[in-house]
């Protein structure tokens, strides 16, 4: 047996190098790559010269853990920090809900729903470049379709993108309007997994609609959301073109600024290439270790059961 799954790898390496080599090549050695970088103060400009005069490099560029250490007795990290987690609390809920609704309607035969299945995911192939000028013209506090729609219920919009306490959630409310179909589309997988006996036993027993949902449909809809949770918090701490382009120069006040807005900042603005480095890795130890409570939690109230 041991000796058959040798030879199965050696068939299947030669097919399987020219991915291998891209990933070693475009993957793993620029993390590599970065973690040294965030040890010195490199500004992503000077010529390295790593390789000729390694002595002469670790003189000039070298500087240790000083980048953590000024990035953790910077109050910008927790400002940015607290702006994401901001983020969070705002567009996992609003998202859930709403890729719910749209993983039902597809799920269900109502008139209309062909139309539907073709409309809603257009947002999702649409470039965020597009998407963030077509949400800055909606939320233009003057002559934007939003507060315009607002002034003929009788109330007054806000300033959105120009408002420390605004700005947050309209990025919010584009960054649903964009990944609501891909969301939707997950859960509408989960939805038609789920069979259709259980339906038909709880309607015989006269349980409802809303009892059905909440003891048979959501249960069984767990290892789903569970996934939708997972990638969903990993996007929201990763945020970047919508920031950018809604919001320059971190928003009103840096009431928009996050992680990786600060890292292309810091590299590509700043030239603080070490600084953008830790920020980096800064951000991939918050993930990891989220992700590690969330699989950790999961236990709890994800049911596998069939």
């Amino acid at each position: 047996m041991k000796h058959s799954r040798t030879s199965g790898f050696r068939v299947a390496l030669p097919f399987l190098l020219p991915s291998l080599v891209g990933f070693l090549g475009f993957s793993v050695l620029p993390i590599i790559a970065t973690l040294f970088i965030s040890m010195t103060n490199w500004d992503g400009l000077s010529q390295l010269t790593l390789a000729s005069d390694f002595q002469g490099f670790m003189k000039d560029y070298f500087v240790g853990l000083q980048n953590y250490k000024e990035i953790f007795s910077n109050a910008e990290l927790y400002q940015v920090l607290s702006n994401t987690l901001k983020f969070v609390v705002l567009y996992i809920p609003l998202m859930l809900l709403v890729s719910l609704c749209v993983a039902g309607i597809l799920n269900s035969k109502a008139h209309g729903v062909g139309f539907f299945r073709v409309v809603y995911y257009i947002p999702v192939i649409t470039s965020w470049v597009a998407g963030s000028l077509i949400w800055k013209w909606v939320l233009n506090p003057q002559y934007g379709i939003l507060n315009s729609m607002l002034s003929s219920l009788g109330i007054h919009g806000p300033q959105w993108l120009q408002s420390p306490q605004w700005a947050m959630p309209a990025i919010v409310l584009a960054s649903i309007w964009k990944d609501m179909g891909y969301f939707g589309l997950m859960l509408l997988s989960g939805l038609q997994g789920i069979n259709h006996e259980y339906y038909e036993a709880a309607a015989i027993d006269g349980a409802n609609n809303v009892v059905r949902f909440f003891k048979i449909t959501l249960p069984l809809l767990t290892p789903t959301i569970f996934f939708v949770l997972i990638i969903s918090l990993i996007n929201s701490f990763q945020i970047f073109p919508q920031v950018m382009i809604m919001t320059p120069d971190g928003g009103p006040g840096g009431s928009t600024m996050v992680m990786v807005e600060r890292i292309y900042k810091h590299g590509f603005t700043y030239y603080e290439m070490g600084i953008a480095s830790a920020l980096s890795w800064i951000l991939f130890v918050i993930i990891m270790v989220l992700t590690f409570v969330q699989m950790k939690l999961q236990n709890k109230w994800v049911n596998y059961d069939d």
